[in-house]
């Protein structure tokens, strides 16, 4: 697929897991009908809600930065569409996700149900993570908080990796990855600058 090869693979994506999945999930079911024209191509689209559905060369970015392998636990902040967690149960992860926006959590449990995908998906404020269901291998966040959310970093298992992008919203936000180290030491990486939306909070 010339997405995966053009947008994907030339920017420097290696794992093949990533890759295969990129080729394997089908994006434009996951976009709204005015948009399935531009559902392959290298930029965010709108969803609805003031959400999008992120770059696909970003969903693989923050994806393989994870260094997740099948059967491993991942819990996704920020269901929106419902790509990114069908892009992680492809790979063969065990996948939790949580939308704050009620219709935008039904639509992307729809999709995801109608193409096979068995995720397990809550609607509630996912700044407090899904206690209920730690630790996680992973935790990947696809919106921009201004802060770090301290109780999901706590939700990582040792040894566990979370990808979240951070920063106030019309400033540069940073991609970052923390990993808990055995001794439970976070270690921090910057990814580079990035543009997401704002991470929505109940109270808001």
């Amino acid at each position: 697929m010339s997405m995966v090869e053009d947008q994907i693979e030339a920017r420097g994506i290696e794992s093949s897991s990533v890759l295969a999945a990129m080729a394997a999930v089908p994006r434009h079911r996951f976009v709204q009908d005015d948009w399935q024209g531009s559902a392959y191509r290298d930029h965010p689209l709108p969803i609805g809600y003031g959400q999008t559905i992120s770059q696909p060369y970003i969903v693989a970015l923050m994806t393989e930065a994870l260094d997740v392998a099948p059967g491993d636990r991942v819990l996704e902040i920020g269901t929106g569409s419902g790509y990114q967690a069908a892009v992680l149960a492809e790979m063969g992860l065990e996948v939790y996700t949580i939308e704050i926006i009620p219709e935008l959590a039904a639509r992307a449990e729809a999709t995801l149900r109608a193409l096979g995908y068995a995720v397990k998906a809550g609607t509630s404020d996912g700044y407090f993570g899904w206690l209920e269901e730690a630790p996680f291998d992973g935790i990947i966040v696809t919106a921009a908080p201004d802060h770090l959310p301290q109780p999901l970093l706590g939700q990582l298992a040792p040894g566990g990796v979370m990808v979240i992008p951070v920063g106030p919203i019309g400033a540069v936000q940073t991609l970052w990855r923390f990993s808990v180290a055995d001794d439970g030491a976070v270690l921090a990486e910057s990814l580079g600058a990035v543009a997401f939306v704002p991470f929505t909070r109940a109270e808001e």
